[in-house]
């Protein structure tokens, strides 16, 4: 990098790809895919949330990855940020939660609520 000017193009490139990644329900999902995750099982679980939105006519949903997202105890987790940056983080998910997230969250709009980490929380308690 020789410049503002230079720095000013990288934004905007970076900016434009950004907006290419947004589809058109808003939907992006991120799994924890730390050493914690990983061991719990969050492979698998990305790999089904990919071939569900695939099936489900959903591949323009983005998924990605992260490091440890803090509780590992409730590994995999799974964040779903919806167009106007409301958060669902689901845990303890597993190949067929991935599928019912998928199906009911990102297809149908309907959060499933008993999967949430308020969910687990409260039943901790």
């Amino acid at each position: 990098m020789k410049s503002i000017q230079e720095l000013e193009q990288i934004r905007n490139r970076m900016r434009d790809q950004m907006a290419k990644r947004e589809n058109s329900d808003g939907y992006r999902i991120v799994v924890g895919m730390a050493t914690c995750g990983i061991a719990a099982g969050a492979r698998p679980v990305m790999r089904t949330l990919i071939d569900e939105l695939k099936l489900r006519n959903k591949a323009d949903v983005p998924v990605t990855m992260t490091g440890c997202i803090g509780v590992c105890r409730l590994e995999p987790i799974v964040e779903v940020f919806s167009a106007d940056g409301q958060k669902t983080t689901y845990v303890k998910m597993d190949e067929n939660k991935a599928k019912r997230v998928v199906a009911e969250h990102i297809v149908n709009g309907n959060v499933c609520t008993d999967l949430t980490i308020g969910a687990a929380e409260n039943q901790t308690k």
